[in-house]
C-alpha cells in the first residue's frame, strides 16, 4: 500500500517550498536592474502550469517594454490611486502616505488579463463564472512563489481601471486586465506584510478562519444536535 511518504518531496525540498510560501511579499520597493530573459521565461512558464478549472487557461500576459507606455500605465494607476483615498473617508490621509506600487522602478512590468470568448468555457463555471479570474490567481501566485524562489521580488498592483488600461492596451473587445505586476530585484524582503508594518491591517488568526462542519463553528467545538 503506498504511503504518503512514498509521493513527498526530500526534506530541504519540502523545506524551501515552505519557505517561498512563508517568505514571499507583495513588494512596492524595487532597486533596477534587469531580469534575464531565460529568467523570465522560467517565471512564466511556473506560471503557465498553474491549475485552471476545465483547463481552460485564461492567462496571458502582456510583457511592457515601453517607456512611454509604462509611463501611461503609471498615470492610470496614479488616477486610481487618487479616487481610492477619496473612497476610504477617514482613512484617506493614511492611505496617501502608503507606497502602493512600483510601476516605473521595477525590471520588468506585466500585466495579466483574461481573453474573449471565456464564456465558451462551462466545464466548472456554470454556477461559478468567477473561476477564471480564480484561476489566473493561481497562476499569478506560481509566479509569485518562483519570483521569490529565484531571489526577486513581485508585487500585484489591482489600483487601476481596467476599461482605461484595455483601452491602452489596445486588448480587444470582451478581454480584461485583472493585474498589474511589477517584478525585479529588490534591496531587501520586508521582514513582514508591509501593509502589516505600516500598521494598515494585520495578518488573522489561522483558528479564527477555520470552521468545523458549519459556518462559525470553531475546529473541535461541539456541533449541532441531530434532528431525531
Amino acid at each position: 500500500m503506498n504511503r504518503l511518504s512514498d509521493h513527498a518531496f526530500s526534506l530541504p525540498e519540502r523545506q524551501a517550498v515552505y519557505r517561498a510560501i512563508h517568505e514571499r511579499r507583495d513588494m512596492r520597493h524595487f532597486s533596477g536592474g534587469m531580469v534575464a530573459d531565460e529568467l523570465l521565461q522560467r517565471l512564466l512558464s511556473a506560471a503557465h502550469h498553474a491549475p485552471s478549472v476545465g483547463f481552460m487557461q485564461p492567462w496571458r500576459f502582456i510583457r511592457i517594454r515601453s517607456r512611454p507606455l509604462r509611463e501611461s500605465v503609471h498615470a492610470l494607476v496614479e488616477q486610481e490611486r487618487l479616487l481610492t483615498a477619496q473612497a476610504l473617508g477617514e482613512r484617506e490621509d493614511e492611505f496617501m502616505k502608503l507606497k502602493v506600487q512600483g510601476v516605473l522602478d521595477a525590471a520588468e512590468l506585466l500585466v495579466v488579463a483574461l481573453p474573449p470568448g471565456r464564456e465558451a468555457h462551462v466545464f466548472g463555471r456554470r454556477t461559478l463564472p468567477e473561476m477564471d479570474v480564480d484561476s489566473s490567481a493561481c497562476a499569478i501566485q506560481n509566479l509569485w512563489l518562483a519570483a521569490r524562489a529565484e531571489g526577486l521580488g513581485m508585487g500585484w498592483v489591482s489600483i487601476f481601471c481596467p476599461f482605461k488600461l484595455g483601452a491602452l492596451l489596445n486588448m480587444p473587445e470582451g478581454s480584461k486586465p485583472i493585474a498589474i505586476l511589477c517584478l525585479g530585484p529588490v534591496h531587501a524582503f520586508y521582514d513582514q506584510p508591509m501593509l502589516q508594518t505600516e500598521k494598515w491591517a494585520r495578518r488573522a488568526a489561522l483558528a479564527d478562519l477555520v470552521f468545523e462542519d458549519h459556518w462559525g463553528q470553531p475546529a473541535g467545538a461541539p456541533g449541532p444536535a441531530s434532528a431525531p
